[in-house]
C-alpha cells in the first residue's frame, strides 16, 4: 500500500512540473515553442522523478508503475485541467500537446524502473 500511495504522489509530481511548463511557457515563448519544451521535458521530469520512487521501492513492476502514472495524468487533465481550467476539450486532439508526451513519459518511467532494476541486479 506504502509503494502505491508513494506512486501516487510521484505522478501527481510529474503531472506538476509538466503543468508548470505548459503554465509558465506561454508567458515567455509562443504555445508552438511551449509544446515543444513540454514535449522534450516531461520526460526528463518523469525519468527523474520515477528514478527516486524507485530507489526506494524497487519491487514495483515498470509497466505498471508508467501506466499508473499515465493514467492519473490523463484523469487530471481530462477531470481538472480541461474542463475547468481550460473550458476546453481540444488539448485531446493534439498529439504534441498530449498524446506525444504521455507516450514520452510512460517510456521514461518504465525505462527508469527498468534501468534501476537492472543496476540493482548487477551491483
Amino acid at each position: 500500500m506504502k509503494a502505491f500511495v508513494w506512486l501516487i504522489i510521484t505522478a501527481l509530481a510529474i503531472w506538476g512540473f509538466c503543468g508548470a511548463i505548459m503554465g509558465i511557457g506561454p508567458r515567455f515563448i509562443s504555445e508552438e515553442a511551449t509544446l515543444i519544451v513540454h514535449l522534450v521535458g516531461a520526460p526528463i521530469g518523469a525519468a527523474a522523478f520515477s528514478s527516486l520512487y524507485f530507489r526506494h521501492f524497487p519491487r514495483m513492476p515498470p509497466a505498471r508503475a508508467a501506466t499508473v502514472v499515465v493514467v492519473v495524468a490523463l484523469g487530471l487533465d481530462a477531470g481538472l485541467v480541461a474542463p475547468l481550467l481550460l473550458q476546453d476539450w481540444s488539448m485531446f486532439q493534439s498529439p504534441l500537446g498530449l498524446w506525444m508526451p504521455m507516450a514520452a513519459i510512460f517510456a521514461a518511467v518504465f525505462l527508469s524502473g527498468s534501468f534501476m532494476r537492472m543496476s540493482r541486479i548487477t551491483s
